[in-house]
């Protein structure tokens, strides 16, 4: 078995946690290539390096001294290389990269240098190859993640590695430029090393234990999930699920490699297991709780709707025209509803009512904002009669006005609107009836 492992910026944070990690990789020989983010917070009032180094670029971009902001980050490295016993100077790495911030390098390239350097540190420690990932992960000329040509040279420089360290986050253009994911893209590095190395197993090592039920800043130690299927996870991350970038699904996906989310503070956890199927039951019917605010519902009302052929195309082309994309679209006889991020829609707005005159000609337009999106999820939602009841039943019970429910048709998964003042307690609702009251 092979297994590709990667630890995010509070399990590299400082020398104590870098030994911890340490320790979790030799634990267990199968754990082959690691993926290093760069190193987060040490405590909560603590900066993330890839924050000072990004404000350390935007100084020298303006023309500005950066030696002190420079200095900082050496000192947080070199605290980390003292820490853990090592002969190592990375003093020419600074050189060049003072001598890059200077000619502009760009802040993709800036942010990189935070797991760069990592990666650095984590391969002298564990004895490991270092190959930089400029070197093995492309993007094309239009900023595009280059998967067939990353796949190729990837696999053939892994297959000649036994152990090697290739750091998060960036990889290159065919010119050499540093390009990067976007925050969080870790995760996606080690999702294309695991895919490259057609590994057995992607363990994605963090500061909690697995994929929680609900977001535990609503509900007080949820459960975690012991499975959830890729397609679940999606739906959840899609609506504001933290833990894994959502983009890290799909080159794992694609080879049938499982994912597991580990504790670095607890590796005696079990943690989370992403899969492609299974046939496990779920502990509870709903497997995930996740929601988001910031929209806005536009209702639009015209007598004899249903009838009339390509009103939804009509009022979507409205929308599309103003470059908004919609997250739902329930209908009725009469009335037709679009939900949107209010953000995006509140600049335009008049733009797109009179947009909707003018194409759909609508016998009135109402519009109401500050409501927020519920999405519940779960495999065993299929097999179990009165899921949706249950959801009512909660949310009335807690003196909740639903403003729109959508069952996707593969009954996976259900989308609740409420106002944004409900939002905690909606889901504080929901997790009671299909948890807590089952525990």
């Amino acid at each position: 078995m092979k297994k590709v492992v990667k630890f995010g910026g509070s399990s590299l944070a400082s020398a104590q946690q870098f030994i911890k990690v340490a320790n979790i990789i030799r634990a267990d020989k199968e754990r082959a290539y690691v993926v290093p983010s760069a190193p987060g917070k040490r405590y909560s009032a603590d900066t993330k390096v890839t924050d000072m180094l990004y404000g350390c670029y935007a100084l020298a971009e303006a023309g500005q001294d950066f030696a002190k902001e420079l200095q900082a980050i050496k000192e947080r490295y070199q605290e980390i290389i003292d820490g853990l016993g090592l002969e190592l100077s990375l003093e020419q790495e600074f050189q060049m990269i003072e001598k890059n911030f200077k000619e502009k390098a760009g802040s993709n390239y800036a942010a990189s240098r935070g797991e760069y350097l990592n990666g650095i540190i984590m391969a002298n420690y564990l004895g490991f190859e270092f190959i930089d990932a400029a070197e093995v992960i492309f993007f094309d000329e239009k900023g595009e993640f280059d998967a067939d040509l990353t796949d190729k040279v990837l696999s053939d420089r892994l297959e000649k590695c036994p152990n090697a360290v290739v750091p998060g986050f960036y990889g290159a253009y065919a010119d050499g430029r540093i390009k990067t994911f976007s925050r969080g893209g870790s995760d996606i590095t080690g999702s294309i090393v695991a895919k490259a190395a057609r590994a057995d197993v992607y363990e994605n090592w963090t500061d909690v234990s697995g994929f929680l039920i609900a977001d535990p800043r609503i509900i007080d130690n949820p459960q975690v999930i012991d499975v959830i299927t890729y397609k679940e996870l999606r739906e959840l991350a899609y609506m504001g699920a933290g833990v894994l970038h959502e983009d890290a699904i799909f080159p794992v996906r694609q080879m049938g490699i499982p994912i597991n989310i580990r504790n670095t503070n607890r590796p005696e956890d079990e943690g989370t297991w992403i899969v492609g199927s299974t046939g496990q039951k779920s502990k509870y019917i709903i497997t995930g709780i996740a929601g988001k605010k910031g929209f806005c519902a536009i209702n639009i009302e015209k007598d004899k709707m249903n009838s009339e052929v390509g009103f939804g195309r009509k009022v979507l082309q409205c929308f599309e025209e103003n470059g908004i994309s919609f997250e739902h679209m329930p209908t009725g006889i009469d009335t037709l509803t679009v939900f949107v991020h209010q953000d995006m829609f509140m600049p335009k707005e008049q733009k797109v009512v009179s947009g909707l005159h003018r194409l759909a000609k609508p016998d009135t337009i109402d519009i109401e904002t500050n409501l927020a999106l519920i999405a519940v999820v779960g495999r065993g939602m299929r097999a179990t009669r009165g899921t949706a009841g249950r959801v009512f039943a909660a949310l009335a019970h807690a003196n909740i006005n639903v403003k729109m429910i959508d069952q996707g048709s593969s009954e996976w998964n259900i989308i609740i609107g409420v106002k944004e003042e409900d939002f905690e307690a909606a889901i504080k609702a929901i997790y009671d009836i299909f948890v807590e009251a089952q525990l």
